[in-house]
């Protein structure tokens, strides 16, 4: 098995993955030890001194005025999980979870916390058990960082609540850390607040994000030619000095990508003949300037997760000349404003590939194909409501993509009086995002049946290759109406897996 090592100096995305959709071990590097060991030492000195210290020695939040005696601190950090525990709702999945209890662990071994090693040693033990806590879809506002998302998982490092065993089945967490030989948590000065205070939740979501939208996004490209073709379009606006003289990069790839599945297709270019039609809508001639665009989105929010994947965010921090300062770094704004950046490119692109579906099934504009694509239009409805369903998801996208981070709702006795919502901006895109898979597979589907539809005239070598995968795939084409459902499930799992990224690339070579 895999295995992923933690130091002190952050995680990479493909950590993250490993350890949230692979299952990869992990493990503490001698450095995060002697870091997490060092940062502790800081702490009991503080704890030791009769001034107050936040976090050390002091209640949390509005309630950080009162002096919490010494024979109280334990109890004061196992209250703070506790009641921070108040999530609500249904279960996040198990993958989400996964990365919030990693990226937590990141911080924890940056030696910034001040927690003890076995601490952390506890947290990477449950990850290996495969042992998930129950979190509930609601209950953080992104400020102080994912606190109650945070505070179920650290509950389980007690022993306490509730946890998914590997075996798939909830049950007591105490149950399952002892059936693992995994000692519950004792927690001290500083601890529970250090496992609550951060940014894990929108992080793991927005990582996770990442990778799946940068398989989309060529998925995209892929079906948008492949519409092209049907509907008998140019691909000489996706010319690599058309694209040179507005030098966006994504752009420039996205073109690029198009142009390598076009190639070779006896289908594009045929409108030069037919006098009414000068130049293809906007839904197929500017299909690279959208998907570009989406593209540099994904470019910059990859940047932001960069920089918080190497980031220690908690409250308050160790620092190396031995000061425990108060700060404000887990407040989620960078994380969030990219989780909705990305929404309302997810939603342009979901929007631009559902006008070239109906195109393709309206006959006034579909340039000879049948009436939604049908076998015997009037008897046959073709794929008529197939287009209804893409129109709901794209609708719903639109919806999505109204930012949450521009909300904002005070909490904590006004102590916490402004907060990200980044939490929410993660759920939302995730939602997106799968809609997005649907909304390019109902794509897929159509313009595959309409290439096939154009008979005498031979696709280009990577769409042929991607109608033959998808046709093996299960991912019917055309014919007499049949049971529709089962069809565009497959077209769904055909994209969502990335089976058409890779048939279209056995011909064409790593797309951009």
């Amino acid at each position: 098995m895999h295995t992923v090592v933690v130091g002190t100096s952050g995680v990479t995305a493909s950590d993250v993955l490993a350890v949230a959709r692979g299952g990869a071990r992990v493990e503490l590097s001698a450095e995060a030890v002697a870091a997490l060991a060092a940062a502790r030492e800081i702490v009991d000195a503080l704890a030791a001194k009769p001034e107050p210290v936040y976090g050390v020695s002091t209640g949390f939040g509005a309630l950080a005025s009162r002096h919490i005696s010494p024979e109280l601190r334990a109890q004061l950090q196992r209250n703070i999980v506790r009641s921070h525990a108040a999530g609500m709702g249904p279960r996040v999945e198990r993958e989400v979870v996964r990365a919030l209890m990693f990226l937590r662990l990141k911080t924890l071994c940056s030696g910034h916390t001040g927690v003890r090693p076995e601490v952390a040693r506890t947290m990477a033990d449950v990850l290996n058990a495969g042992i998930t806590p129950v979190v509930h879809e609601y209950g953080s506002l992104g400020c102080s960082g994912d606190l109650a998302p945070l505070s179920h998982c650290a509950l389980t490092l007690m022993g306490e609540g509730d946890a998914e065993g590997p075996d798939g089945v909830v049950r007591p967490a105490g149950e399952l850390l002892a059936e693992h030989g995994i000692a519950p948590v004792e927690l001290r000065e500083k601890e529970g607040l250090a496992l609550l205070n951060g940014t894990d939740g929108m992080l793991g979501m927005l990582v996770m994000a990442l990778a799946d939208l940068d398989m989309l996004y060529k998925s995209a490209d892929v079906t948008a030619a492949l519409s092209l073709e049907a509907l008998l379009g140019t691909d000489k606006v996706l010319a690599p000095e058309l694209h040179a003289i507005r030098p966006h990069p994504g752009q420039g790839d996205s073109a690029a990508n198009m142009l390598a599945v076009l190639k070779g297709s006896q289908l594009t270019g045929h409108h030069q003949d037919d006098a009414p039609r000068v130049q293809d809508a906007y839904s197929v001639r500017c299909a690279p300037q959208v998907a570009g665009a989406g593209r540099d989105t994904l470019a910059h929010a990859r940047l932001v997760a960069e920089r918080e994947l190497a980031a220690a965010v908690d409250n308050p921090v160790v620092l190396p000349d031995g000061r425990v300062e108060s700060n404000g770094n887990f407040h989620g704004a960078p994380v969030a404003y990219v989780l909705d950046f990305l929404a309302i490119a997810v939603a342009d692109l979901g929007s631009i590939a559902e006008r070239r579906t109906d195109r393709l099934l309206d006959k006034n504009r579909s340039h000879g194909l049948p009436p939604f694509l049908a076998d015997d239009a009037g008897v046959d409805s073709g794929l008529m409501i197939a287009q209804y369903t893409q129109a709901a998801l794209v609708s719903e996208l639109k919806r999505l993509a109204v930012p949450a981070s521009a909300d904002s709702i005070p909490s904590s006795a006004m102590q916490e009086d402004h907060v990200s919502m980044g939490w929410s901006a993660a759920r939302k895109l995730r939602t997106a995002v799968g809609n997005l898979a649907r909304i390019i597979a109902v794509e897929l589907y159509a313009a595959s049946r309409g290439v096939e539809l154009r008979e005498g005239l031979t696709p280009a070598p990577a769409s042929a290759a991607v109608i033959e995968a998808a046709r093996a795939a299960g991912v019917q084409g055309p014919g007499p109406d049949r049971f529709l459902a089962p069809d565009l499930a497959a077209a769904e799992e055909f994209v969502r897996g990335g089976a058409l990224v890779a048939a279209a690339e056995k011909v064409t070579g790593p797309l951009r």
